[in-house]
């Protein structure tokens, strides 16, 4: 059995799978795969790497068995070192294959694919016709039956009714990871603890797919633990708890019987100290999704909860909260999660607890909110009252990671696509633009330079593109921060001062930097008038001013000589 995954990068509200990111689908199938055939063999590639030779992967593929695609984006965002699969790509390249048995699976197979906001998503007839099968529910599920009884007789709408074969699934194809280019660099493991919104008792949030997973399915805190513990010992250091709408209700006793369950902070504490016994040397333990309503309903449990990450986690964290708009009448017509005042409450108890400055030079956790355009009921009096929330939140000196504004993606069987909304958002293109250019020139420098302020030294960076004479380099991180870099560097680990900020990223030189090897022009930038006297000194004593060792060094370290 020869079995090639073609990994076409996943992106939802519950899941990231760009890289540096990998996300569940390729480590489930390959798991499914070899609890079937212990010998089979098993390619994974990227949409990327499939790119840079598009005739020799289509050759390749017609040497395997079984060809798995995997595809779809249901939250689309701005990514730095992956393309997700498009359209067209889906549209010709899998026509040419016509060798292996073909399946689609991930988000575009179960949801449709979107072009952009105000769109409705849809699987075009031109893709399906290219696959035997597309999978509209778990694939890992299919896969395993298909090759045990033959596909043929294999339900691609077959649903997992619990985690107990992803348990060994996941374990078992955890060594696919060894083949994801960004191994033994910067990769991300998503990690996955439940399935499903508890909001589903009530239809949930009117636009998200989430709740079409039906009522929460967990996995056992020991599974997760094993998952990582294999993970690890096939080289992966960086994890993201992020597979989940709220980890804050992860193991809740009345997870499926309550709309806002209470949160059951023994079992996250057992969660984040297992995670940390069997990956003791890991570099990135982060987290992804919040729900701001829980902390509002059940702020003593929530609060315990956030004690526990920030303990057993890694710096630079994000709680990313869905507050989605500031105006109530929104909040109402599509069944959100939470009223914006309760949404300012949770943001000022994560910036309380989570503000202190961690050793890799960022706030150990903090809150990222999201805002998304042309819900049911918005009106002109929408944007205003976002924007009041924003300038609020400034105007009490709180902090936020990262704002997210998206313009609504329209899936079918979620309740926004009865109300009208790509009308809506069409009615209100230019409103959402202004919104968002207003909130990126005056909200998101403000808020960066709160988070990574002039002189902040960010620790363990890694080069992922270099481009114009610019270097662009991040840390691994749930939402990690873009440091630009105006010399070229090679790939590898790098420490950086902040010089600047701009909208959503800061400006940075490596350190320690060599003075003798770096501008004046760029020094400037970084000491102002003291650049002068610094080069001055070094040339005259050969050494660095005690007050910049660390930061600056005379004959070693960094150059940055060109942009």
């Amino acid at each position: 059995m020869k079995v090639l995954i073609l990994d076409g990068y996943t992106d939802e509200p519950a899941g990231l799978g760009v890289p540096p990111y990998i996300d569940v689908y390729p480590r489930y199938i390959a798991g499914a795969v070899w609890s079937v055939d212990k010998s089979a063999t098993i390619k994974y590639l990227t949409a990327d790497e499939a790119r840079r030779n598009i005739a020799g992967f289509i050759r390749e593929a017609q040497d395997y068995n079984l060809l798995i695609v995997i595809a779809g984006v249901t939250v689309p965002g701005r990514y730095l070192s992956g393309r997700p699969l498009e359209l067209a790509e889906l549209k010709e390249w899998f026509r040419l294959v016509t060798k292996p048995t073909k399946i689609l699976v991930g988000p575009a197979a179960r949801f449709g694919i979107g072009r952009e906001g105000g769109t409705v998503a849809a699987l075009p007839r031109e893709v399906e016709e290219n696959f035997d099968y597309v999978v509209r529910g778990d694939p890992e599920e299919f896969i395993y039956e298909g090759l045990r009884h033959g596909f043929e007789k294999a339900s691609p709408y077959r649903l997992r009714e619990s985690y107990d074969r992803v348990a060994e699934f996941a374990v078992r194809g955890a060594r696919i990871v060894e083949q994801h280019p960004n191994h033994g660099y910067n990769l991300v493991a998503e990690i996955e603890t439940f399935r499903g919104c508890p909001r589903v008792l009530a239809g949930g949030c009117s636009f998200c797919t989430e709740v079409l997973h039906g009522p929460p399915k967990q996995r056992r805190v020991e599974d997760v633990v094993r998952e990582v513990e294999a993970l690890y010992r096939h080289g992966v250091r960086n994890f993201r708890i992020g597979r989940q709408p709220d980890i804050l209700v992860y193991q809740a006793e009345k997870l499926r019987e309550e709309e806002f369950p209470r949160p059951n902070p023994e079992a996250l504490r057992r969660l984040f100290y297992g995670i940390r016994s069997v990956a003791p040397h890991l570099e990135t333990l982060h987290i992804d999704n919040v729900n701001p309503g829980t902390i509002a309903r059940h702020r003593e449990e929530s609060v315990e909860v956030l004690k526990t990450i920030i303990k057993y986690h890694t710096p630079g964290d994000v709680a990313a909260m869905g507050l989605e708009t500031a105006d109530p009448r929104v909040v109402e017509a599509n069944n959100l999660n939470v009223q914006p005042e309760e949404a300012l409450e949770a943001i000022r108890i994560v910036n309380r607890l989570g503000g202190r400055r961690g050793y890799n030079g960022l706030p150990e956790l903090l809150p990222g909110i999201n805002f998304v355009l042309g819900l049911a009921g918005e009106t002109r009096e929408t944007y205003r009252l976002n924007y009041e929330f924003l300038k609020k939140l400034v105007e009490e000196g709180l902090v936020v990671r990262r704002i997210n504004i998206r313009q609504v993606l329209v899936f079918p069987h979620t309740r926004i696509s009865l109300l009208a909304s790509t009308r809506i958002i069409r009615k209100h293109r230019e409103l959402a633009r202004a919104f968002t250019r207003k909130v990126r020139s005056e909200i998101d420098p403000i808020m960066l330079r709160r988070v990574a302020p002039r002189g902040t030294v960010l620790r363990g960076l890694y080069v992922e593109r270099v481009s114009g004479g610019w270097t662009y380099a991040r840390q691994p991180a749930s939402y990690p921060l873009l440091a630009e870099i105006p010399c070229k560097m090679g790939k590898g680990r790098i420490d950086v001062i902040v010089y600047d900020q701009g909208a959503r990223s800061v400006k940075a030189l490596p350190v320690p930097l060599d003075v003798s090897k770096t501008r004046v022009s760029l020094l400037r930038k970084l000491l102002g008038s003291r650049a002068i006297e610094v080069v001055e000194a070094v040339r005259r004593d050969g050494r660095i001013p005690p007050r910049y060792s660390g930061i600056l060094a005379a004959g070693s370290g960094h150059g940055c000589e060109t942009t």
